[in-house]
């Protein structure tokens, strides 16, 4: 079967090219990792990995627990610094001393804890850190209410009641109002921390569109998940992690699902044993 064959894509297929840049060039990712290593003491949570996300595209990053997945998202978001290579924001060359450089350079992380307060209202969680006052400190709930539903709306969640607790939604719908806050609030890349992960398959179908969504609106997604089926529905390049190396580098044209799940099961070595295995059967 052929890259793409027999899957029905969510959103549309594989992205356009990127446009001209100032110069005549292509635009430059909105954030790229180049031969980025990272080590704790002698352990090397990451060798040599590249990483390219530009804008209106999803990079899947795949990989099982220990693969390096969250060393990485660690990395984009400012937490940890590289060892060794280098990190880049519109092509030039960045350090990130923390978090909030990573946030000032449009890079926001929804990990999978989500980080809302259950007993608070859905606009209330939409704008916490950031809410909105009239000249004498006043909340302007109105327009903060206003906001949230209609952000909400125009990536296609139309939430009946936007004072309802967030913790009342559905984990498919509390994933989207914490990405909708954060394309809201500027975020140019989100980093989504197994976002389908314990979800069913309404729910997860929930969150794929909305991923989608945030691609039409020219958002760079990295997508981290252990799930290949659902990398497939919605990525645009897809990169495997194994023990800190990057074993699979491929764009959705080029690889199909059942490669895809082949080699998050472990490829060559799953063949070998199970050659192994039946030998004697």
């Amino acid at each position: 079967m052929t890259a793409g064959e027999g899957t029905a894509r969510v959103g549309g297929t594989t992205p356009p090219p990127a446009a001209p840049g100032a110069g005549g060039g292509p635009v430059p990712p909105v954030v790229e990792l180049r031969s980025v290593s990272k080590s704790f003491g002698r352990y090397d949570a990451l060798r040599d990995v590249s990483l390219s996300v530009p804008a209106g595209t999803v990079t899947c990053v795949l990989g099982d627990n220990g693969a390096g997945k969250s060393t990485l998202i660690r990395t984009l978001s400012g937490l940890h610094r590289p060892t060794s290579g280098e990190i880049l924001v519109d092509g030039e060359p960045v350090r990130f001393r923390g978090p909030r450089d990573a946030i000032d350079a449009g890079i926001a992380t929804v990990h999978q804890d989500l980080a809302v307060v259950g007993q608070m209202s859905v606009w209330r969680n939409f704008f916490l850190g950031q809410e909105l006052t009239g000249r004498t400190g006043t909340l302007r709930q109105r327009e903060m209410r206003r906001v949230t539903a209609g952000a909400l709306r125009e990536m296609g969640i139309d939430l009946a009641d936007v004072d309802v607790p967030v913790g009342s939604l559905s984990g498919g719908q509390r994933q989207v109002v914490a990405i909708a806050r954060a394309v809201h609030f500027g975020a140019r890349v989100v980093i989504l921390d197994e976002p389908t992960a314990a979800l069913g398959v309404k729910q997860s179908g929930m969150v794929l569109r909305f991923v989608a969504a945030a691609r039409e609106r020219g958002i760079g997604v990295v997508l981290i998940t252990h799930n290949p089926h659902h990398a497939y529905l919605v990525g645009d390049r897809f990169l495997l992690l194994n023990m800190g190396r990057v074993v699979l580098d491929a764009a959705y044209g080029d690889v199909s699902l059942e490669q895809l799940t082949l080699e998050m099961a472990g490829g060559g070595e799953l063949d070998a044993l199970s050659h192994e295995l039946r030998a004697g059967r």
